[in-house]
């Protein structure tokens, strides 16, 4: 049975050119040949057009018009490489050539076959090639697959955009930052961007052609805690199956974002505090620590400070976390921005689901006095179930929320506006709000605690309190 693959010989002498094909056509699917070095560039495009790329290339060191210096071999071999750094080069040459041969390895070369040549030794000299071969194909495969892998991780699903005062200076606090290692402590309300704001920050860093990790902390069981964040060996635990790389060891060179770090108990937290003091991990099981070169990014919708006056969180945690903290701002206190998400969430959605929508004035206004409890987050979900629910031309605000009209605030703050207090009250809010995300996700409570920024915890909690 013949093996898969496609050579390509090249030599000036027909009498070579007839040998090696005959020998190789024996042993594999494609043989080509050419006398002429100024086809191979064609030959390769055709054979990797027609699904055949060349795998291996048997090519003579010296050509007609320069027989001796092997000049020609060098120059062809390097415009091989530069084509296609996958294929393997075999170098042809006579005895008195072994020298030039050794440099010519030097120089890209896989291995060179001596003129005349013993059938078995050439026969294993391209077995040995394409085994090479395929070795470069497959580690080249899988460092495409990192590079897009790294581009998905690192590419957020929507923008960070905002035009508001308070946005710019959330804009300035990150370009700062950002091209220092400092850790950063990104805090406020769910839905306002934190995950976004983290995204930025690793992009306008040093660290941007590498790796950006997540992990919701809130979502982490206490048990599997140190398994995912520094890894474990084989057979460490009961279901320890196979070794764990944890996510400080796979966010080498990049940055990690931690969210919702307020959930992590302070038995985790002392062990985190000894991973960023001593820049050390060790897996559970193993005995040897690994060194660990991260940008940490951490984010909260909790009280930190209170947190520790409460003793549920280490302050000298706090304190290593937070060397430049950045808060996002809720955004019923940057309404300037509403038109700009709405803009660019209708345009998105609009996009993905094949429509061709505009909002009229009036429905952009209500948008705008709308509180937004839930913030962008809120409004992203929201405008996408408008986009696929509304009938003509036009936007159908009147599936954002409910009825908007009965949530607006003129003041945009419902704590400030006493007449409108009792519209505004917060409960209420967070219990339409609720019940909004669930009816939106199909009652599928995990989806809609995640598009709400809480914990599966927290969303059951306020189903109980609300008798959802």
């Amino acid at each position: 049975m013949k093996h898969t693959g496609s050579i390509l010989i090249v030599d000036d002498n027909p009498d070579i050119l007839i040998a090696a094909r005959l020998l190789l056509k024996q042993h594999y699917q494609s043989v080509k040949t050419t006398d002429n070095p100024f086809d191979i560039a064609s030959i390769i495009s055709k054979q990797r057009e027609s699904d055949q790329p060349i795998d291996v290339i048997l090519l003579d060191m010296n050509f007609s018009q320069d027989s001796i210096s092997g000049k020609e071999g060098f120059y062809w071999l390097k415009k091989i490489i530069e084509q296609d750094a996958n294929i393997v080069v075999l170098l042809m040459t006579a005895y008195s050539d072994i020298q030039l041969a050794v440099d010519a390895i030097k120089a890209g070369a896989s291995d060179f076959i001596a003129k005349p040549w013993q059938n078995e030794q050439l026969l294993g000299a391209v077995a040995a090639a394409f085994s090479h071969a395929k070795d470069k194909q497959r580690v080249g495969k899988l460092t495409r697959q990192k590079q897009g892998l790294n581009q998905a991780l690192n590419t957020p699903s929507f923008e960070f955009l905002g035009q508001s005062a308070a946005m710019q200076q959330v804009f300035n606090t990150i370009e700062k930052a950002a091209q220092t290692d400092a850790n950063i402590l990104i805090t406020g309300e769910s839905g306002t961007g934190k995950e976004l704001t983290a995204h930025a920050i690793h992009q306008a860093s040093m660290r941007s052609e590498h790796t950006f990790l997540s992990l919701d902390m809130g979502a982490v069981a206490q048990n599997l805690f140190e398994s995912e964040l520094f890894g474990h060996k084989k057979g460490a635990f009961t279901d320890a199956k196979a070794d764990r790389i944890g996510k400080f060891e796979l966010a080498q060179g990049g940055s990690l974002f931690l969210d919702e770090l307020g959930n992590l108990p302070l038995e985790h937290q002392a062990k985190l505090l000894a991973a960023l003091q001593n820049r050390q991990v060790t897996p559970i099981g193993g005995s040897k620590t690994i060194d660990i070169d991260i940008r940490l990014i951490c984010a909260t919708n909790d009280n930190l400070e209170q947190a520790v006056v409460e003793g549920r969180f280490r302050q000298d945690l706090l304190y290593r976390i937070n060397t430049v903290e950045i808060r996002l701002p809720p955004l019923r206190e940057r309404s300037d921005d509403i038109p700009l998400l709405v803009d660019y969430y209708l345009n998105h959605f609009s996009q993905k689901y094949k429509r061709d929508l505009t909002i009229a004035a009036d429905d952009m206004t209500s948008l705008c006095q709308y509180s937004w409890p839930g913030n962008v987050r809120e409004l992203a979900h929201s405008i996408e179930r408008a986009v696929i629910l509304s009938e003509g031309e036009n936007l159908d605000v009147s599936s954002v929320v409910g009825n908007t009209t009965s949530n607006v605030n003129s003041t945009n703050n419902p704590i400030e506006n006493n007449n409108a207090y009792d519209t505004f009250d917060l409960e209420a809010l967070e219990q339409r709000t609720v019940r909004a995300a669930l009816t939106h996700h199909q009652g599928n409570v995990s989806h809609a605690a995640k598009a709400l920024g809480l914990t599966r915890g927290a969303m059951y909690r306020r189903l109980e309190k609300y008798g959802l």
